[in-house]
């Protein structure tokens, strides 16, 4: 027997461990074996998963991504101030089917997480096909206005960043 068929990752195993140890309300010798249990038998599962590694191409995009972003928080939040604060009859939420461009999982998973931090917007589903993203909005007036701003917002630095 391997040594990779008993422990597949070390760092997850000790990541495991220290997690749980860090939930429990005390440490004793009863939550320090469930602790050690679960490091050893969640790694196991873990490594049955199939996996897609990241594959990074140009940073160039991140600093102004970043920057858009931040912007696009502070103004998101300003706007759903005034909605939530103004007359509620003005708010016409929405669920659309965002299509996606990206393929790579790691840059949908940034997209989500993109829309979900930008206040107004929040990611609810992925299609079974990766082609379609789920999201509610707050303020629908534009679904193809909202589209196109996401796509040159965000989807196309991160297929640059993610290809």
């Amino acid at each position: 027997m391997n040594r990779r068929d008993f422990l597949p990752s070390l760092p997850l195993t000790l990541t495991v461990i220290v997690f749980w140890l860090l939930l429990v309300s005390e440490i004793n010798l009863a939550q320090f074996s469930l602790a050690l249990v679960l490091g050893l038998v969640i790694p196991l599962y873990a490594a049955r998963i199939d996996r897609e590694f990241a594959r990074i191409g140009s940073l160039r995009p991140l600093p102004k991504l970043l920057l858009v972003l931040m912007v696009d928080i502070v103004m998101s939040n300003v706007r759903v101030a005034r909605q939530v604060l103004g007359r509620e009859a003005k708010i016409h939420s929405g669920f659309i089917w965002y299509p996606l461009d990206l393929e790579n999982i790691h840059g949908i998973s940034a997209l989500a997480c993109i829309i979900t931090l930008t206040p107004g917007t929040v990611t609810a589903a992925l299609s079974d096909d990766r082609r379609y993203l789920l999201v509610h909005v707050l303020d629908l007036d534009d679904e193809a206005a909202l589209v196109a701003d996401i796509k040159r917002r965000y989807e196309c630095p991160l297929m640059e960043i993610f290809p």
